[in-house]
């Protein structure tokens, strides 16, 4: 089980938080946690909330989210500042919402990184973070376990996208699915998980091999077996798919090895660990991937 804890402030938005948990109480394998500097929490629609004082005992496979507040509000001590640094520093992930990036950003964890907030909140970021790299218009940007969203819905894409990269797209598109929400938005084309990407077109046909090839990405897939499984010809299916998508079935399989991958050796697994962990014999094929990567249009 990994613990999720949401810091929260006085006057936090109440979607700020409640996306992103009702994303990681649908997922499997979460325990959630809410600290704060005061045992009630005001929220800015009212709602009065009850958080615990004390912080739970952390390891890296766990999170740190800040929720947003209203303008103008939010406010951390000194100590809460540092827990959230330290926990990134050993290893774990700390992300924000809308006016959260914030407090990434006074506890040193924005310098040098690329990173966003509500659009209305960009140009202050900017300003007072000069170190970072304010990305604007996207839904959501990682870099170096911190990730930071826009405002207030785009909290749900953002846990989303965290679900995908640590269980897979299809656990990902599961949860969308019983929360009744889009799966499927784009965001930054270099942020955005493939699964986010590369779903925003209309095709059933595709879609049911999409979900199929991202339940068992990591493993042999034949074009032959997608092919029957969908009830079309193996021709068909690729002219479909990659008319949906931009790419062909094949292609698609080794974005989403090469995402799951780059997470793995994120979090500390060497690249030939991390190659035989998505399914590739070793890693020669992984850092050809990698490599092109860059060049590949979105």
């Amino acid at each position: 089980m990994s613990v999720v804890v949401f810091v929260l402030t006085p006057q936090v938005h109440l979607l700020d938080l409640a996306g992103p948990a009702q994303v990681f109480s649908t997922a499997p394998g979460y325990t959630l946690r809410y600290v704060a500097e005061s045992a009630t929490v005001p929220t800015w629609q009212g709602v009065v909330l009850h958080a615990d004082l004390e912080w739970p005992a952390l390891t890296p496979d766990d999170l740190v989210v800040v929720p947003g507040w209203s303008a103008g509000h939010g406010f951390f001590r000194t100590g809460t500042l540092r827990r959230i640094a330290d926990h990134h520093a050993a290893g774990g992930t700390v992300a924000s919402v809308c006016a959260g990036a914030d407090a990434l950003g006074r506890a040193g964890l924005l310098d040098g990184r690329r990173c966003t907030t509500h659009h209305d909140l960009q140009d202050l970021l900017a300003r007072s973070y000069p170190r970072s790299s304010v990305i604007r218009d996207v839904l959501y940007v990682s870099d170096d376990r911190v990730v930071t969203s826009a405002g207030i819905a785009s909290g749900i894409d953002l846990a989303l996208h965290l679900v995908a990269l640590r269980h897979g797209p299809a656990v990902a598109a599961r949860v969308a699915r019983e929360m009744v929400v889009y799966a499927r938005r784009n965001g930054d084309e270099q942020q955005a998980g493939v699964m986010l990407r590369h779903r925003a077109h209309l095709s059933d046909v595709v879609h049911r091999v999409q979900d199929r090839i991202d339940a068992s990405f990591d493993g042999p897939l034949r074009l032959a077996g997608l092919a029957a499984g969908a009830g079309v010809s193996e021709r068909t299916l690729t002219r479909l798919f990659t008319a949906a998508t931009g790419r062909t079935p094949l292609q698609y399989q080794q974005l989403l090895r090469v995402e799951r991958a780059e997470y793995l050796i994120g979090h500390g697994s060497t690249v030939e660990a991390a190659a035989r962990a998505v399914g590739f014999g070793d890693a020669r094929m992984l850092r050809r991937l990698r490599s092109r990567a860059a060049t590949l249009p979105a």
